[in-house]
């Protein structure tokens, strides 16, 4: 089993401006990859596997050991990450999925450990466009010391045990 990267749709709750969204790819390291949709476009099975060739170049680039070792794709099953275009973009990389159970935010690490120090950073920040809260966010993930980022993965081993040992029930904390 490879390293864990946490998908998609970080952002997707509180960096909306006039729709846009900003999909970000992140492991024990720090972030690997923020991908920002234009306006008002939506994710489909397609882009998704367009966003997933850019993760790879990203791995390519960043992290290359990791792609001979293995990578493991957390995404929940959304229609764009189960359908059979993305099926098989995974099957043809050998990339392996970490099993999400449905209405599971206490296993996506964005959820119970990104989102917090977020929303307390961009807190009360006004951006005139959309370009400038790209950067900011950019800036934010940047600046944030590589401890942040494996805290937040490794916290995932002992929710998945929560989640095992409840047989599925939610966990919260």
């Amino acid at each position: 089993m490879g390293e864990k990267i946490e998908s998609p749709g970080l952002l997707r709750r509180i960096a909306s401006l006039r729709r846009s969204r900003v999909l970000q790819y992140r492991d024990a390291k720090g972030v690997i990859l923020l991908d920002i949709l234009p306006q008002g476009q939506c994710i489909n099975a397609a882009r998704y596997c367009s966003t997933l060739d850019r993760l790879k170049e990203a791995i390519r680039r960043k992290r290359p050991r990791l792609l001979r070792r293995g990578v493991v794709l957390q995404h929940d099953n959304a229609t764009p990450h189960s359908a059979n275009l993305t099926q098989q973009w995974l099957q043809r990389y050998g990339w392996e999925i970490l099993p999400h159970p449905a209405h599971s935010p206490d296993l996506a690490p964005s959820d119970f450990h990104l989102f917090g120090p977020l929303k307390r950073h961009l807190g009360g920040m006004a951006f005139e466009t959309e370009v400038d809260l790209i950067s900011e966010l950019r800036n934010w993930f940047d600046n944030l010391d590589v401890d942040f980022f494996r805290v937040g993965i490794n916290s995932l081993l002992s929710r998945w045990q929560k989640c095992i040992d409840l047989h599925g029930d939610y966990v919260e904390k």
